[in-house]
């Protein structure tokens, strides 16, 4: 590709062919702001925020799909191109609902932003509203069309990112809305509940349900016993939420958050990541030597496992029977840990703080209840409700002194557990136990480096104990098609495979902290998730314990309670099943 030259605000640059005017001024530290555009995902120039002046054309251009070419010049900040980014700003906030202040985006919103950096303080436009749906049926994701800018990322997201296109375009001209077909529910279509379309949308057109209050509710009733338990991918990114820059470990003074709101017990899910790593790890190498069904793939991603229920059906003899981490932490807290403290289980409130929208909506899944009526986990907050909830109860997050989880039965864990929340971590740990288990020996090292990284598909052939197991491993749905189609049609290599719903797996969740479009369009996608991803590589490293079934309390709760790997104590508890659910046909 041969280089071009161009000016820009009459300063002249060397530029590779090729590109948009958008992508030369952000590598060159121009800020053009934007709103529809999303890197990789959407290029409309619908939302026309983007508009700057290039010498010879008639009108103002979108910079993010307007060419560039040899010898022209644009000019990103005169008085034509402010007034046409404030007009036409001024012309999208004429038909929004402009409830800020009770908003879920309220000052972490876009469009917000975009205001205040145009200096809109009154409206020149302001007429009949279009016409307004408000979804809140589903237990993740709340839809409220008021507030929705019409920029397509959410309908691009789910197409390309997640290859389901749940969402679309309805209607024409002043009554478009963006939604489920027919105006549906999230909870009436195939949606996976993943979240990705939230984190992608630039307002709170989309957002996911609180569940703050029954948090607070739990805490204040003094015959309950509320437990909190965090996933992996938290401590990686809760501290954006309170300034810290991206990929600051938190761990400490989340846990000494928590602690101060009034939890009866702190845990980390990394000891329920380890007890799901000898349940999944005994039941893959049983069906590896016993002949039973193959490929095995992973279930701790309730988003996948619900894609999976709605597209492929045929398939979910493949999925492993077990619960995902939090589901089996919160099993043992309401039967072993209530036994060994004399606790009425139906007293527990075990609460699950993750970085993930769909795991509000597995831990009421029928197949997931027990027969005593008892639920594993009965309230889930995400990432970015922790870090409201921390602020609602007043903690001074960044003057809080690092303290440590509660030691009792589950405290420890490998750094095995911890890599759960990076796509790839679940094969890796699972990778550390069976090596040995079948090879009947220890290895020092234990680092797979094949499944690691952000690629969409990762693939590995193993020799272990002089038997070749070929493994994948894929991270957002859309990459998880073709293999998923090789199964289908008999033609899978693979012995074991990883799906993870989210890319990049759960640091990237539907529940994680908003991260402007500003970052993602100029720094990339893949940059923001692989610093949150190294929070978790760099505690692994540094941990006495990396393989799971090394885990001194995991021996323990085997010898003391659950007997083996696969018991039926461990079926009972720690195990589910899945049903194909009808899948909704959209209409041609």
């Amino acid at each position: 590709m041969k280089n071009i030259t161009i000016k820009i605000n009459d300063q002249s640059y060397t530029v590779a062919e090729g590109q948009t005017i958008l992508e030369v001024c952000q590598s060159l530290n121009f800020h053009i702001p934007t709103l529809c555009y999303l890197k990789d995902i959407n290029k409309s120039g619908a939302c026309r925020m983007c508009l700057v002046e290039v010498k010879g054309a008639r009108t103002l251009v979108s910079a993010c799909t307007y060419p560039i070419y040899d010898g022209m010049e644009v000019i990103t900040n005169s008085k034509r191109v402010i007034e046409g980014r404030r007009n036409t700003l001024e012309l999208i906030l004429s038909n929004h609902s402009k409830d800020c202040l009770s908003c879920s985006r309220n000052q972490r919103c876009e469009l917000q932003n975009l205001a205040q950096e145009l200096g809109i303080r009154e409206l020149k436009y302001e007429g009949e509203k279009s016409p307004r749906t408000l979804d809140r049926f589903s237990l993740a994701i709340e839809r409220d069309t008021s507030k929705c800018v019409l920029c397509g990322r959410c309908v691009e997201t789910c197409k390309k990112v997640q290859g389901l296109g749940v969402l679309g375009f309805h209607d024409r001209g002043f009554k478009t809305s963006v939604g489920p077909v027919f105006d549906f529910s999230f909870a009436e279509v195939n949606c996976m509940q993943c979240g990705q379309c939230v984190i992608n949308c630039p307002t709170g057109a989309l957002s996911v349900r609180s569940d703050i209050a029954k948090v607070v509710d739990a805490l204040n009733d003094p015959d309950k016993f509320v437990v909190v338990q965090t996933a992996p991918a938290v401590r990686a990114a809760l501290g954006e939420e309170f300034g810290y820059p991206i990929g600051t470990s938190v761990t400490g003074k989340m846990v000494a958050g928590l602690k101060a709101i009034g939890f009866n017990r702190v845990y980390d899910t990394n000891f329920g990541a380890d007890l799901t790593i000898m349940e999944e790890g005994y039941e893959f190498i049983n069906r590896l030597q016993n002949g039973g069904t193959l490929p095995m793939i992973t279930s701790c991603s309730p988003g996948w496992v619900r894609y999976c229920e709605f597209e492929y059906g045929d398939l979910l003899d493949h999925l492993s029977t077990c619960k995902s981490p939090h589901m089996m932490l919160g099993s043992v807290i309401k039967h072993y840990f209530a036994k060994v403290n004399n606790i009425d289980p139906h007293n527990i409130v075990n609460v699950s703080i993750m970085p993930c929208s769909a795991k509000k909506v597995e831990i009421v899944k029928t197949e997931n209840l027990h027969d005593d009526g008892i639920q594993d986990v009965d309230i889930v907050l995400t990432t970015r409700e922790c870090g409201d909830l921390l602020k609602l109860y007043g903690i001074s997050f960044k003057d809080l002194p690092d303290d440590e989880f509660d030691q009792d039965l589950f405290g420890i864990y490998s750094g095995a557990g911890v890599i759960f929340g990076a796509t790839g971590g679940v094969m890796e740990a699972a990778l550390r136990t069976v090596s040995e288990v079948l090879s009947h020996k220890s290895f020092e090292e234990v680092d797979y480096n094949e499944v690691r990284g952000l690629k969409g598909v990762k693939e590995a052939t193993l020799n272990i104990n002089d038997t070749e197991v070929k493994i994948a491993v894929a991270s957002g749905m859309a990459n998880a098609k073709p293999l998923l189609e090789q199964i289908r049609k008999g033609l899978s290599p693979y012995h074991f495979i990883e799906i993870m719903g989210c890319p990049g797996g759960c640091i990237n969740g539907g529940g994680q902290p908003y991260v402007s479009s500003n970052i993602k369009n100029v720094e990339g996608l893949d940059r923001y998730r692989q610093k949150r991803a190294k929070v978790l590589y760099d505690e692994d490293r540094g941990l006495p314990y990396r393989k799971s079934h090394e885990n001194p309390q995991i021996i323990e709760l085997y010898k003391n309670y659950l007997g083996e790997p696969n018991s039926h104590l461990a079926h009972e508890l720690l195990h589910t099943t899945y049903n194909a659910k009808e899948r909704f046909e959209k209409a041609s």
